[in-house]
């Protein structure tokens, strides 16, 4: 008997020490994933470059381009995180002014997810029901913060203006605090990439083609295995917090939503989490929402984590793209939710939509793909008039 506390308690440590380690392995290689981003685009050429922002100076190329990204890679965080690189890139930057519209496209693109989940339920017409509509007002609001937020950039540059006095105001926090522990550990790690890419091939810009595509494939892989992890050390957790805290009030559950996401570091996540709770009548519309975009706040987290990873002399751009992402949810939330009818447009769009899928399920399959599929091609089609 007096070995058996000893021995159920090891697999405890052993199992808490093995997550931790883990989680610093996967942090050092998306932070590696993020410098050698910038270094690859160095090396990619200035004509190359040019041509790819001189598309992005329209900002429905700019959102068209953020929406398809994060569709295609299922991950806002991904997105955000390479708009960051591509920002702090030390040579040839991408202008943060073309950047805004990207991150917009980003918060739109990453609903995808969610949605996708709640056509599982389509075999129940009351689950489908609520699954759908807590899964849509996601979309909606959105939609509606881009709406209003990005004429509102276009004409006066009010995000951008906000994030550089708030980054001036922070002090440069990349590439000064963090510099010779990480920097020097980051540029080690990416040695035998540099030198891998630079005995394959000659051309620069063929070297710099496979560093980004390495580059992205850490970052991509890294964010992806730190969610399994983190959902797998909070799962339990996830569901207590949520039948614990929800419904006391709207606060409580923007910063619940807000918490859980920095903690599984995927808004995808809890906002899926709220589907089948809604599907099987645990959660009501009103209770998910304030969660929802709760969680659309605490995925910033990922792309402030990625400016630990940029240095030189566009740092600083780094810096205030990722306030660029805090501070567009974070107005979207103020615009949308203090005012009740504002508050409740997404609840009823949402709910309209869902009466149609039901009656029909392939309103909910064009949808989706009419959403972040469609619209881009709509935006290419306005994009010719601004030629």
């Amino acid at each position: 008997m007096k070995d058996t506390l000893p021995l159920g308690n090891r697999p405890t440590w052993v199992g808490f020490v093995g997550q931790a380690a883990t989680l610093f392995v996967l942090l050092f290689v998306f932070l590696m994933g993020v410098q050698g981003l910038g270094d690859g685009f160095k090396l990619l050429g200035r004509d190359l470059l040019d041509g790819f922002f001189t598309a992005t100076e329209n900002p429905f190329i700019s959102l068209m381009v953020g929406i398809l990204a994060t569709t295609l890679v299922q991950s806002s965080s991904v997105t955000t995180v390479m708009v960051v690189g591509l920002v702090a890139a030390p040579e040839n930057p991408l202008p943060v002014a073309n950047a805004v519209p990207m991150i917009m496209g980003a918060n739109i693109g990453t609903t995808v997810t969610n949605t996708v989940v709640s056509l599982a339920h389509m075999g129940r017409r009351e689950e489908f029901f609520r699954a759908f509509s807590v899964a849509t007002c996601h979309d909606f609001f959105n939609f509606m913060t881009v709406a209003v937020l990005l004429p509102l950039e276009i004409t006066t540059g009010y995000l951008h203006r906000a994030a550089v006095i708030l980054a001036s105001t922070l002090g440069g926090v990349s590439g000064v605090t963090y510099e010779n522990p990480l920097k020097n550990a980051l540029k080690a790690g990416l040695e035998p990439l540099k030198s891998l890419a630079g005995t394959l091939f000659e051309a620069e810009q063929a070297q710099g083609i496979l560093l980004v595509l390495i580059s992205a494939l850490c970052i991509f892989g890294a964010l992806l295995l730190l969610v399994r992890v983190m959902r797998a050390a909070t799962q339990s957790s996830i569901e207590v917090f949520i039948n614990r805290f929800l419904g006391r009030s709207a606060l409580v559950s923007i910063l619940l939503g807000a918490v859980l996401t920095v903690m599984v570091q995927s808004s995808s996540i809890t906002t899926s989490l709220l589907v089948p709770l809604a599907g099987a009548g645990l959660l009501t519309l009103e209770q998910a929402f304030p969660v929802t975009i709760g969680a659309n706040v605490g995925t910033t987290v990922t792309a402030l984590l990625a400016t630990l990873a940029v240095s030189g002399a566009n740092a600083q751009a780094g810096v205030e793209i990722a306030l660029v992402h805090v501070l567009f949810n974070l107005s979207g939330i103020a615009l949308v939710y203090p005012v009740p009818f504002i508050r409740r447009l997404p609840l009823i769009a949402a709910r309209s939509l869902a009466r149609a899928a039901v009656e029909s399920r392939r309103w909910a399959l064009l949808y989706v793909l009419g959403l972040f599929y469609g619209l881009p091609a709509i935006l290419v089609v306005l994009n010719k008039f601004f030629e």
